[in-house]
């Protein structure tokens, strides 16, 4: 089985090791829009049976250096206006129980993607796991596309606790996370 990893910045990519996977990298770059198109080339070009996304993300519930799998994501800045019948959620739950190869992973966690770097907890919404600013474009994408989506999130900040100072810190902490975890866990 081929897997994707996409990952934002180079920074968040740690040696991964996934023995029963072939593996393909792709870094996205920051944001919605070059995540949505560096994903989709990479899919074309790759072709893989499933998509992994790794990074980092803030949180409300969770605490600095947990680690949260997701397979539930939605764009923060299209819920805005649902009431117009946007579509701003998706959910790959169904597909990964599913998909093979995953059947020792549990993921459950929401991640709320925007274009921006919440700073303000005025600005989240209380029932998202963690927040980010590519998961939900690269979800669209894979779903567009038809292949199975998760995402692993290392938690490098609080919202609304100097989160961007905090993030800026915890980034070599959180690519060495993600590698130990993924290099452990059995898929």
């Amino acid at each position: 089985m081929k897997i994707l990893i996409t990952y934002a910045l180079e920074e968040e990519r740690g040696q991964i090791q996934l023995p029963d996977f072939i593996v393909a990298y792709s870094c996205t770059g920051v944001g919605k829009v070059s995540t949505a198109i560096n994903t989709y080339e990479a899919l074309l070009k790759e072709r893989p049976d499933m998509v992994m996304n790794i990074g980092t993300a803030g949180t409300l519930h969770h605490q600095v250096g947990e680690i949260v799998i997701c397979s539930h994501f939605f764009d923060r800045d299209l819920e805005k206006i649902a009431h117009l019948g946007v579509s701003f959620k998706i959910s790959f739950s169904e597909v990964l129980l599913h998909a093979g190869g995953l059947k020792n992973l549990l993921s459950t966690g929401t991640v709320s993607t925007g274009d921006t770097f919440l700073t303000d907890l005025s600005e989240s919404d209380s029932h998202a796991d963690v927040f980010d600013m590519e998961a939900f474009a690269a979800a669209q994408v894979c779903q567009k596309l038809d292949i199975p989506f998760f995402s692993v999130k290392y938690v490098t900040d609080v919202i609304g606790q100097n989160s961007i100072k905090h993030w800026e810190e915890k980034l070599e902490d959180a690519r060495e996370g993600l590698a130990e975890f993924l290099n452990t866990i059995r898929f």
